[in-house]
């Protein structure tokens, strides 16, 4: 049985790894159609935003005011990991694809790891899955429409 603190720390690195680096992608892509850009856009989200957010979840933990020291620093360093390692996976597409097909590559990659982290949430909570599954993969499709939307108007606005 995983530990909550480790559990909390991974599905919340997994899904904000997935969330924020895909919309990033897609908002610099729209934007600039630039493979290095894209790339410093997922090794920026890697490393800045995977320590800003298992920060965030450290100071979040220990607002709580309970739990064991250990117990936030497993939450926080699962949070890291899960963010870090979920966005490192965005840039082999990437490297080794024309860049249109690895936007596709990315998204369809990125709502799997979304699907397959919420049917197992479901099924530790024992609710239907597919509820949770459309839930948490719509909310995916509408950052990656936004921000695709973002960075087209970013483009003809500044470009």
């Amino acid at each position: 049985m995983m530990k909550t603190s480790f559990k909390t720390g991974l599905s919340f690195g997994l899904t904000s790894g997935v969330i924020t680096t895909l919309g990033l992608m897609v908002g610099l892509h729209s934007g600039t159609h630039s493979r290095t850009v894209v790339i410093g856009g997922i090794l920026t989200i890697a490393i800045a935003d995977a320590m800003s957010d298992a920060l965030g979840m450290h100071i979040a933990e220990e607002s709580k005011n309970h739990g064991l020291v250990s117990e936030i620093w497993e939450s926080t360093i699962a949070t890291f990991a899960a963010k870090f390692m979920i966005a490192m996976t965005f840039v082999a597409p990437v490297l080794l694809l024309p860049l249109e097909n690895a936007m596709i590559v990315s998204v369809g990659w990125g709502l799997t790891l979304l699907a397959v982290l919420s049917y197992l949430l479901a099924r530790a909570q024992q609710i239907p899955a597919w509820k949770v599954i459309v839930e948490h993969v719509v909310i995916g499709i509408s950052v990656i429409a936004i921000t695709h939307y973002v960075g087209d108007w970013i483009q003809s606005t500044l470009g």
